[in-house]
């Protein structure tokens, strides 16, 4: 045999052999070291060099460390971790990329194999849990095909979730459970007309079922809400939607949710979390007050409450605090998903929230709520595109727990000195007299102000002290 025919065998042997690893996705990157068996199963750390998060207070330079959030103060009467209630959101956390429409992913975390085989999910959700208690917080949050891949068939995924969500039972303990769960029903390409308002019948179902598991699995894992983000249900334009019909259709839907919900015995808060657009042009819970109406409307009111999340406030134009305020005063303040939005940018670029002034209007409406229990605060946050370190995780969620366990301290400053408690009193004090108090309870008719009026004569109208009210506020931060 001559020797460019050996070498063409070699060659052709080699280019084989490459194309049978490539069929067969790996289980464990080729740079770990010992860190990976051979049955594919992660044995080391994989936060390593990472301590727990301990709280050292504001003097401390240490980046892990907390310096506000001390979990087991006091303050107004509760615990900070029960007024915060903090729960790691696995999509952001653990796959969450850095990639943008313009750009590929800039993270490839160490344990992650370029795979999403049931295998890396597994790993996910033991990175999940070792991060969770690394950072010291009870609550977790999740959507169903984030934490397992989705199948061929609707058996398929829902076999790949009971998988993992088993993983994710024994990984718990007993002190750990999500704060909530839900479905995503946004991404693949069968939701592009929405799920609970598409036009397809056959979607309709799908969304139901796949509702339906999610809701079974949050149940089984101890969950206390589940969530509903409709970032399909909406339109793109209304020459080709009837809007009365998809309304119809998503009401019908959430009462089913609720049927079920009791039909398996969970007990915990049905949360629907509203947004203006992106993806869709206009989504149909816009808002707090347009969902609040929609859930009264269809007789819903008293089966969900609202999750507010802060940049969403911001896209439909409003501010957090008001978006808040607004749930509350309808009785429905639920859940908070702690973000923000930048001022510049015009889209959801959902980042960890680290304004003091914002973090303490947001504080003030929790609050006044008296918590947000069963609910919480789940970081609907992400690391920027440019942040690739595995630590840089754990900085913005610290820096996003202090910021808020700061909020709070100074509510609590707020409510100590009163007086910005005192400036809004005194601005409404004329009703608090006989005739203001018949007004509130709805007992005084157009013909007993009119002899008010004529007897008063005209009103001395009184300043509103907006800049005392800020000078206040300003000087509690």
């Amino acid at each position: 045999m001559k020797i460019k025919d050996i070498i063409l065998g070699l060659v052709c042997l080699n280019v084989i052999t490459l194309a049978v690893i490539a069929s067969s996705p790996p289980t464990c990157p080729a740079d770990l070291g010992k860190e990976c068996a051979s049955d594919g199963e992660w044995k080391g750390e994989f936060f390593p060099g990472i301590p727990e998060i301990k709280y050292e207070g504001p003097s401390s330079k240490n980046p892990l460390s907390f310096k506000w959030y001390n979990a087991e103060e006091e303050i107004l009467g509760k615990k900070m971790k029960d007024w915060m209630r903090f729960s790691v959101a696995f999509w952001h956390t653990f796959r969450g990329t850095g990639g943008d429409p313009f750009g590929a992913p800039t993270k490839v975390w160490p344990w992650e194999d370029g795979t999403n085989s049931l295998a890396m999910a597994k790993r996910r959700m033991r990175a999940n849990f070792e991060f969770i208690r690394k950072l010291g917080v009870d609550l977790w949050c999740f959507h169903d095909r984030d934490i397992a891949p989705d199948g061929k068939t609707l058996e398929e995924s829902n076999a790949n979730l009971d998988e993992v969500v088993a993983l994710a039972k024994e990984l718990q303990g007993n002190k750990i459970h999500p704060l909530w769960g839900t479905a995503q029903l946004f991404m693949h390409p069968r939701y592009m007309h929405g799920a609970a308002t598409s036009s397809d019948v056959g979607v309709y179902a799908y969304a139901a079922a796949q509702v339906k598991k999610a809701m079974e699995v949050t149940h089984y894992l101890g969950g206390e809400n589940y969530v509903f983000w409709g970032g399909r249900e909406g339109y793109q334009t209304l020459l080709n939607t009837d809007m009365k019909r998809e309304l119809d259709h998503l009401a019908r839907f959430l009462e089913g949710a609720v049927a079920w919900k009791k039909k398996i015995g969970f007990k915990g808060t049905l949360l629907i979390e509203p947004k203006p657009q992106e993806p869709t042009k206009h989504q149909y819970d816009w808002d707090a007050a347009t969902t609040a109406a929609f859930l009264l409307k269809y007789g819903l009111s008293g089966e969900f409450k609202l999750n507010i999340e802060c940049n969403h406030a911001t896209l439909s134009g409003h501010s957090c605090h008001h978006e808040l305020e607004t749930a509350r005063n309808f009785g429905m303040l639920g859940n908070i998903d702690a973000n923000t939005g930048d001022p510049q940018i015009g889209w959801d670029t959902d980042q960890f929230l680290t304004d003091i002034g914002e973090a303490t209007l947001v504080m003030l409406s929790v609050v006044r709520n008296g918590g947000l229990a069963p609910g919480g605060f789940n970081f609907d946050a992400k690391l920027r595109r440019e942040s690739t370190d595995v630590e840089d995780l754990f900085i913005a969620h610290i820096s996003g727990m202090d910021t808020l366990a700061r909020g709070l301290r100074n509510v609590a400053k707020l409510l100590e000195d009163g007086s910005l408690t005192e400036l809004v009193r005194k601005r409404y004090e004329s009703f608090d007299t006989e005739i203001g108090a018949q007004i509130e309870a709805g007992k005084a008719d157009f013909e007993a102000l009119e002899k008010k009026a004529m007897e008063w004569g005209e009103p001395k109208v009184g300043s509103a002290k907006q800049e005392l009210a800020e000078m206040l506020f300003q000087s509690a931060l």
